[in-house]
């Protein structure tokens, strides 16, 4: 693990800044939070990295490393973290497996350029391939070596409940990861231990009663889910995001939230939505909805959203300096919002990308967000469109790689039936 020299150090703090100082700030009025178990005030806006923009070349490809992934664009990756940092936003999360494996390296070089006390880290445990000791203790060591940092500020479990009671001992109990980041955490290496949550409540609700001292979680949570769940596969419960907030804050748990905006779908609202909006509240965009729904509750500490423009980080920076909670009223609408939506039809897709291995080469993802485009804008669908003609490819029968690696659970092959005849009416 490299540390940095004193001189090195100070460069930084020199360079940091100078960037600042030429990003044209203004007062910072960002909202912060308080972690009530180590004191930290972190920004409401978390600036999560996984929608960093890759590199293209001339004809708008991304570019390859030498193992055939692609390449983030680096220079926009600064900027974005200049901007961030420069407007109060000091929590940047990551993970292993995000951008093709190139997210930390990215967001680590990016942030070496700053002091290290003004910001806070993530990282995750993302062994979902290979959940050996050994193999999950070199992704835990790799993230230190790629973000630059002697020590990780908030490091996750990564997205707990997927796959059930079985694979969540599988990946941490079994192998002895748990034991070994309970050390890790003693020894300083790590400030707070913490998981993601996706898939069976199972393993939610053990994980409050494990007797473990659990410093954070976090939470898929925007009001599409709040009281509006889908029933959850493997115990057959209706889950909504509600009843997770609720044993949090029995535990008292710091919670952190992600898929806010359900991956860009609460950003674009359909006409009927959105007039309802419109009509309580005239002047707020879609987005500011969904995260002022957010911040208008106790025990959220940050509001995690993936950025990769410097108009999207701007743009939600006046969002949250400062943050200005939900009225009664504007709740009311949120929640007629919400009914609106729970009966439109629309796929839970949330764009993470994590099914994004299929054989056939479908871009699962962009099938998925096209369709529900149709359904937000009113278009007809068109037996021509080439995205949707995709779904035809899908060998689900064959196949079913893509499902079992969709954290909430959507049946993707199912769905690539549906459109697929929808192409064919």
């Amino acid at each position: 693990m490299k540390k940095r020299t004193l001189i090195s150090v100070l460069s930084a703090v020199v360079l940091s800044a100078v960037i600042l100082s030429s990003c044209g700030r203004e007062p910072i009025n960002m909202t912060f939070r308080y972690n009530h178990n180590t004191g930290d005030e972190i920004s409401l806006l978390g600036f999560g990295m996984m929608r960093l923009p890759w590199l293209l070349d001339e004809d708008g490809v991304p570019m390859r490393d030498a193992q055939g992934r692609r390449i983030v664009d680096q220079e926009i990756a600064n900027k974005l973290v200049d901007m961030a940092l420069a407007n109060g936003v000091n929590f940047f999360d990551n993970a292993p497996v995000y951008l093709d494996g190139r997210n930390e390296y990215a967001v680590g070089h990016a942030l070496a350029r700053h002091p290290r006390n003004s910001f806070f880290v993530t990282s995750k445990l993302s062994n979902f391939r290979d959940a050996s000791f050994e193999a999950s203790k070199a992704m835990y060591l790799q993230s230190f070596e790629d973000l630059q940092v002697d020590v990780i500020d908030y490091y996750f479990l990564h997205s707990v409940g997927g796959g059930g009671m079985q694979r969540f001992r599988e990946r941490h109990i079994d192998n002895g990861m748990i034991d070994f980041l309970l050390a890790e955490r003693e020894a300083g290496r790590i400030r707070n231990l913490g998981w993601s949550f996706h898939g069976c409540v199972t393993v939610f609700d053990t994980l409050l009663e494990m007797g473990i001292h659990w410093d954070f979680a976090m939470l898929q949570m925007n009001y599409l889910d709040w009281e509006h769940a889908n029933w959850e596969q493997v115990t057959g419960r209706e889950v909504t995001a509600k009843y997770l907030y609720d044993r949090l804050r029995e535990h008292n748990i710091p919670i952190f939230t992600m898929n806010s905006l359900r991956g860009g779908l609460l950003s674009n609202l359909p006409a009927s939505a959105a007039e309802i909006l419109d009509n309580t509240t005239p002047g707020l965009t879609h987005s500011e909805w969904g995260f002022r729904f957010l911040g208008s509750f106790d025990g959220v500490v940050s509001i995690l959203t993936g950025m990769s423009t410097e108009q999207q980080l701007r743009e939600n920076i006046k969002t949250f300096s400062p943050m200005v909670p939900l009225t009664a009223r504007e709740m009311a609408a949120i929640d007629q919002v919400a009914r609106v939506m729970t009966t439109a039809g629309f796929i839970g897709c949330t764009a993470c990308g994590y099914c994004q291995v299929c054989p056939f080469g479908i871009d699962i993802v962009s099938v998925l967000i096209e369709y529900n485009r149709h359904i937000v804008e009113g278009i007809p669908i068109d037996p021509n469109n080439p995205i949707l003609r995709q779904a035809a490819l899908c060998r689900g029968e064959v196949c079913g790689l893509c499902e079992p690696l969709c954290p909430i659970d959507v049946q993707i092959i199912r769905e690539m039936r549906r459109i697929e005849g929808l192409l064919t009416q």
